[in-house]
């Protein structure tokens, strides 16, 4: 499994993919939120916060996680190498975790040049320091936790097809209804109790409410359970070549 995972990672930094996801994530997150004027900038900002990152990130992340994934099984299934990674001592489970970890080990390559903001709004401040250390922390944790998901979707998707793009598209669907689209349909639902049984089935709840700074352990149970179920599918899916 160890070596399926540094196989994962040399090939993305040994292409154009991995520099290509990380470079994009802080140039457009870098534009948005320290020159292009508007809501986002952290300069028109009346308070030292990174509120516009975490708003910003997961719709960011929306495509480049999708562009990460898609090639993890359907290039192994394109040109044929399926078969061989199987023969390989590896449970389809451990082969599904192996690039599982790659993918998102790349996601928080990405994030961690982002705690450079932290740092200069944090010296930014009209009194240096006067920032929500806490609810920055908890987003940060948040984000995490949203990518991981976006990653274990990626994954099944890349494992139901040979083609990138379909891999791609499928990604992008999935992410989108899981972030915003259960909260979209919430909005079309009359009955309290059961808008409320919606939101929660979405990503976007709970991400809001760990970014407050308060780790429940429903929104933790949430996220390990999205990304379990989704890593298991993908497991089922390699499992269907021998049906």
């Amino acid at each position: 499994m160890w070596s399926l995972y540094k196989k994962e990672i040399i090939s993305f930094f040994s292409s154009l993919t991995g520099y290509l996801v990380v470079g994009v994530f802080l140039m457009l997150s870098g534009l948005f939120l320290w020159v292009v004027p508007g809501e986002l900038n952290i300069l028109f900002s009346e308070y030292a916060s990174l509120d516009s990152l975490f708003y910003l990130a997961p719709w960011l992340y929306l495509f480049l996680v999708p562009a990460v994934t898609m090639r993890l099984f359907a290039d192994e299934k394109r040109i044929g190498t399926m078969e061989l990674l199987f023969t390989r001592p590896l449970t389809e489970m451990q082969i599904v975790l192996a690039k599982y970890f790659a993918g998102l080990t790349l996601i928080i390559v990405s994030l961690l040049p982002t705690l450079i903001y932290y740092f200069s709004v944090y010296q930014l401040g009209s009194t240096v320091g006067n920032i929500d250390t806490g609810g920055t922390n908890g987003s940060y944790i948040g984000l995490l936790f949203l990518a991981s998901i976006y990653v274990a979707i990626g994954v099944f998707s890349s494992s139901l097809t040979d083609n990138q793009v379909v891999a791609f598209v499928t990604s992008v669907i999935l992410c989108f209804v899981f972030y915003f689209g259960f909260d979209a349909l919430s909005d079309v639902v009359s009955n309290n109790q059961l808008r409320s049984i919606v939101l929660n089935w979405g990503i976007d709840s709970h991400y809001q409410s760990i970014s407050r700074g308060v780790i429940d352990s429903r929104d933790i149970i949430y996220f390990l359970s999205v990304i379990g179920v989704f890593l298991f599918a993908s497991k089922t899916v390699l499992l269907s070549r021998k049906w």
